[in-house]
């Protein structure tokens, strides 16, 4: 895996301006019918699409690599025993508790959820807080019959980002899912494969294309914005990935025929670069990366990147303009403004070939 090294750019270089009403607070009509800005990483070149266009920018012998994981519907609310309202965005089952009813969360109001606090959420299903971590999150215990996987999905809402003000409803349970979701364990989805229909992956496949899956679960972190002044003295949130032998010997096929490895989505990169040998070869790996891509970095296991628009001053932002140029990036980005293409989870697409 690279080391990174102390960054040319100071936090406020990738800040860009945004206007309120791109971002995209619903999805598309139809997930294919999105925008696709094509930046040609090495000459800088830009071309408007459709997402339906992604087909013919792929080659056969190519790999197109997605993360499979599935969001759950993470945040319960509920009411105290002094029938005040609170809410609990649950971020993972505790790491290495044998109770599957222990879990990590963060929860509001955070004064008044203090140990021993509990939160009726439905008929017979509470919440219990336990512990408090000093990251301010807590240790709770799911009371209630029955699996608590099954409570969560009864009870839960799609967790949407803060930026999206509005509730959730039953349309982002279906939207707010990738079509190849597999892998329960997100509390945000990998947005750039929100794109993908089963039709456009066919048309993909038909063209000799491997479609690698992996998993990384993404977790609350992804919205955490950076406050340091210099981005290297910004502590990355750890997330869980698997790369199975199957997708480490479809990528190895690739490289060694002379294709292309294209990342769809941040995470996948993450991923890929992660596990990948300073050869460039992949083995079979799985654990927890905090790996935080940003300029400078080599890429060993990534040829070509398909993300969305990402949030001024963000990790997401840092990792793209590492690929594709911190100048070259924010230019596209002027250019998506200027034609009021949309923006962030439910926005438009671009890809960096």
């Amino acid at each position: 895996m690279p080391a990174e090294g102390p960054s040319p750019y100071r936090t406020a270089d990738f800040d860009y301006p945004l206007p309120e009403n791109l971002v995209a607070s619903h999805p598309a009509e139809r997930r294919d019918e999105s925008r696709l800005l094509v930046l040609d990483r090495a000459t800088g070149s830009l071309a408007d699409r459709r997402f339906s266009d992604l087909p013919g920018y792929l080659a056969e012998g190519d790999a197109l690599v997605v993360n499979d994981t599935r969001v759950f519907p993470a945040r319960l609310t509920g009411r105290k025993p002094t029938g005040a309202r609170a809410e609990i965005l649950l971020l993972g089952p505790v790491a290495g508790d044998g109770e599957p009813r222990a879990w990590k969360a963060l929860v509001r109001p955070g004064g008044k959820l203090k140990p021993g606090r509990s939160v009726e959420v439905g008929d017979g299903f509470a919440v219990v807080v336990e512990d408090s971590y000093a990251d301010g999150s807590r240790r709770v215990r799911l009371e209630g019959d029955g699996d608590p996987w099954d409570l969560i999905e009864r009870y839960g809402e799609v967790p949407l980002p803060p930026y999206i003000r509005r509730p959730s409803d039953e349309l982002d349970r279906e939207r707010y899912q990738t079509v190849y979701a597999r892998e329960r364990g997100s509390v945000a989805a990998p947005t750039a494969g929100l794109h993908f229909t089963v039709g456009l992956l066919e048309q993909i496949e038909a063209r000799g294309v491997s479609v690698v899956r992996l998993t990384l679960h993404v977790g609350v972190g992804t919205f955490r914005p950076v406050d340091a002044e210099r981005p290297e003295d910004h502590h990355m949130h750890a997330e869980r990935y698997r790369l199975s032998g199957a997708a480490a010997r479809l990528l190895n096929r690739a490289r060694a025929g002379g294709s292309r490895i294209l990342a769809v989505g941040t995470t996948s990169v993450r991923t890929l670069e992660t596990a990948v040998s300073d050869d460039g070869t992949f083995e079979a790996s799985e654990g927890w990366t905090d790996l935080f891509i940003r300029p400078p970095h080599r890429f060993l296991g990534v040829d070509g990147l398909l993300t969305n628009f990402h949030l001024p001053r963000s990790t997401l932002l840092m990792l793209v303009a590492a690929f594709a140029g911190r100048d070259r990036v924010l230019e596209a980005y002027r250019h998506a403004v200027d034609l009021g293409y949309r923006f962030y989870s439910y926005g438009d697409a671009m890809l960096v070939v």
